[in-house]
């Protein structure tokens, strides 16, 4: 059994951490160094881009503030998911059918380029193939039933379905909704074994890989240098690979991207027959404070949701989230609940990523609003593309209009909390 680690920014222990054989450790940067690009943040996005720039033969420095994992890529609910949180009928309303087209086909490219990597390092991630959308409002049915129409159609993708309520019902083995999408093109994995699997690959590519090692701050002359706890790091680029764990380290990207809490529950193994996703779905439903939930590999239950009262405790939230599981599945309320923990993911006004160069050779990317497991990892690697010259398609997420969410840093939380208030008041009504 791996050490458990207890981290500031990653509350309460996941199931994740205790499923895995071994949680490799890799040093702390002690010295003064000079490299090509240094990478800030040790998560899907900043360990993609360092693997694809190392395998480029680019001599690149990764840091991470605390341990690989600990943020929300290693503790997140795991699932794939199509396309981008924006639905594709406000895309195109948007930019147009082209551009949206394109935002498409991009997402499915990173489907498989997440598929491509692990299959050529070598390492498994138990995927779990199919994805299941609940409307919780019978309301909702005509806009989802179009939005099917519309992808099947015009996007030629044909994994989209529409299930009515019996047969949703039959799917989760939950009579809580009324019909949905089920997606045969997606899925969901063990976010945390794709992590490890992630950063042996490339620290094998030649990626310097430093955990427990501060970015401070950032200060850009001729060239770049990153003040960390110990050390300095001079560089030629710089990639911003924080998401929702960015502090005050850059202006921009503090006030383009929100931190959000979310938190999951894992129970004990379920019964063999209890008719919970009897087919091994993921299910992610249409409230605004989205209740996600699958089985893990050894048939336990997670349920993930926010907790809109704002408390970061595992253990608090964790019964708001336990509330909303047997609300979905009564007769779980006596099961035994064996994991409880938190992080924080992150959003925009938009719900699109947030892509800019902030300064020259300076690049932030997050604010991926749900979707980031799939578009982080796709993410780096086209960062990793446009630092290298051979690739511009990381414009398409660049060029998106993301408005910064107003009211500046002092009036962050209370906005947050105005609007989580405002939207569990939305999802019941």
């Amino acid at each position: 059994m791996n050490k458990l680690w207890q981290s500031p920014i990653s509350p309460g222990l996941s199931w994740y951490e205790t499923s895995i054989n071994q949680r490799p450790e890799y040093p702390t940067l002690d010295g003064d160094c000079d490299c090509d690009v240094v990478v800030i943040g040790g998560g899907f996005t900043g360990l993609s881009a360092a693997f694809h720039l190392a395998n480029a033969g680019t001599n690149v420095v990764l840091v991470e503030a605390h341990r690989l994992g600990d943020g929300a890529s290693g503790r997140n609910g795991g699932q794939f998911g199509s396309g981008h949180h924006c639905d594709i009928l406000e895309l195109e309303k948007q930019y147009g059918f082209e551009r949206s087209r394109a935002l498409w086909e991009m997402a499915e490219k990173a489907k498989a380029s997440l598929h491509d990597l692990a299959s050529n390092a070598g390492f498994d991630f138990e995927y779990k193939c199919g994805q299941l959308s609940p409307m919780h409002k019978r309301r909702f049915e005509a806009k989802k039933r179009a939005e099917i129409e519309v992808i099947n159609e015009r996007y030629d993708y044909h994994d989209l379905i529409w299930l009515d309520q019996e047969e949703m019902s039959g799917k989760l083995g939950s009579h809580d909704y009324f019909g949905g999408s089920q997606d045969k093109g997606t899925g969901h994995f063990h976010p945390l074994k794709y992590l490890v699997g992630l950063a042996k690959a490339a620290a094998n590519s030649g990626a310097n890989i430093f955990e427990n090692t501060s970015a401070l701050n950032i200060k850009k002359s001729s060239r770049i240098k990153i003040q960390t706890n110990r050390c300095v790091i001079t560089a030629d680029k710089c990639l911003l690979a924080v998401n929702g764990y960015h502090g005050g380290l850059e202006k921009q990207t503090a006030r383009h991207i929100m931190p959000i809490q979310s938190f999951i529950i894992a129970t004990e193994p379920l019964p063999q027959d209890s008719g919970i996703i009897p087919d091994g779905e993921a299910v992610d439903d249409s409230r605004n404070l989205v209740r996600y939930f699958r089985k893990s590999s050894d048939n336990r239950l997670l349920f993930g949701g926010r907790n809109p009262f704002g408390s970061r405790n595992p253990s608090d939230a964790g019964k708001g989230i336990h509330r909303q599981m047997c609300a979905v599945y009564p007769s779980l309320k006596n099961i035994k609940i064996t994991h409880q923990w938190g992080g924080s993911v992150a959003t925009t006004i938009p719900r699109m990523p947030f892509v800019r160069e902030v300064k020259p050779g300076i690049w932030s990317i997050g604010g991926y609003s749900g979707h980031g497991v799939v578009l982080s990892n796709y993410a780096g690697r086209l960062i990793a593309e446009k630092f290298l010259g051979i690739s511009g398609e990381l414009d398409h997420l660049s060029d998106l209009e993301i408005p910064p969410f107003p009211g500046g840093q002092m009036m962050r939380s209370p906005l947050l909390y105005l609007a989580m208030m405002w939207y569990s008041l939305r999802d019941r009504v």
